[in-house]
């Protein structure tokens, strides 16, 4: 079995905010795209544009809608990958010592060749966040494009993973949380940065900033009016836009 290390130097890792992501899934496509020409065994695809498609993913948005008790329901695009726990039990249980923990920056690899596809991994990852590649026979996951940010070739901006890159948005971030000054400490500090089923004890790395309140109708108990297309009553940014309209 493989030993995770006491501490690690650095604490890579990302903050994705559900308030701004529209579940584009430009993410997922970089994401594909990098690792698939780049780092390791690609990416398989099996009849890719045939009626049975499968394939190999490291990064997946999910959506779901949720529906508060006193506003409309809406829709929250949720992005799932490895998280990098610090204590990762993918890294404890595997047999060969193919996954494991970087001391100088916290990442969670594996390394390929001593991977014997046993899956002992996957089924120790509370998130569903490992994939085994059935034509590699190996096991795939975020690698946080480490072979991207420690490229000195690359210009400084495009030195952070495909998927903070791509994001259209702006709703991914990526940084060191051992660094209290960093953009991703700074933004999970002040937006409450959610921790994903802190229960569990694997103490992932990553962060999710929760979404903003919606904007409502001053009292209105029913959320279905705020389909109406009056604007009397409306509150927040869209109020804001009505009032300012209003002057003109």
């Amino acid at each position: 079995m493989t030993t995770l290390p006491a501490q690690t130097e650095r604490k890579l890792g990302l903050v994705i905010d559900l308030d701004t992501c529209v579940g584009c899934h430009a993410c997922v496509v970089s994401c594909k795209g990098w690792n698939t020409e780049n780092y390791g065994a690609p990416l398989s695809d099996t009849d890719p544009y045939g009626k049975d498609p499968v394939g190999t993913f490291l990064n997946r948005v999910h959506a779901y809608e949720v529906t508060p008790q006193d506003n409309a329901p809406f829709t929250v695009h949720f992005p799932k990958s490895c998280l990098h726990c610090e204590d990762a039990p993918c890294v404890t249980v595997c047999p060969t010592g193919a996954s494991y923990k970087r001391t100088e920056d916290g990442i969670v690899l594996v390394n390929e060749d001593a991977c014997i596809g046993c899956g002992l991994c996957a089924w120790a990852c509370p998130y569903g966040a490992r994939e085994l590649d059935a034509l590699a026979g190996v096991m795939k996951k975020c690698t946080l494009c480490v072979d991207r940010i420690y490229n000195d070739t690359l210009p400084q901006e495009d030195r952070v993973p495909a998927c903070v890159r791509t994001c259209p948005a702006g709703a991914r971030h990526f940084g060191d949380f051992a660094d209290p000054d960093s953009t991703v400490s700074q933004l999970s500090r002040e937006r409450g940065g959610i921790e994903l089923m802190p229960e569990l004890g694997t103490r992932p790395v990553n962060r999710y900033l929760p979404p903003r309140p919606r904007d409502t109708l001053q009292g209105c108990a029913d959320p279905a009016p705020a389909t109406d297309p009056s604007t009397e009553g409306l509150t927040g940014f869209l109020g804001w836009i009505d009032r300012t309209l209003a002057r003109f």
